[in-house]
């Protein structure tokens, strides 16, 4: 993890097999992640389908910036390797 200024940044590394509603939903409760993300892809792939049936893939290179209401699972056989940019919802706030 690193912030800079009010800005926190962090490496999510992902294993093949994890997604979202197998492995946090248990935990968080709820029908999809209710968190705002922006992440930037460095290895892997990851695909999400959006409450509204919405399905996107990132790979590497790709920023992304996805709204709450959500599923998000690795795709394929490769770690999934990214940095997320934590809480910036609140941070622009303040």
């Amino acid at each position: 993890m690193i912030t800079v200024g009010r800005l926190t940044f962090y490496r999510e590394t992902l294993k093949p097999g994890w997604q979202w509603s197998k492995n946090v939903k248990p935990v968080v409760g709820g029908e999809s992640c209710q968190r705002f993300h922006v992440k930037i892809f460095l290895t892997g792939r990851q695909r999400i389908r959006m409450d509204d049936g919405t399905e996107m893939e990132f790979g590497p290179g790709d920023v992304a910036i996805m709204q709450p209401g959500l599923d998000a699972w690795v795709a394929g056989d490769e770690l999934n390797v990214l940095i997320e940019l934590a809480d910036i919802v609140r941070r622009l706030k303040e």
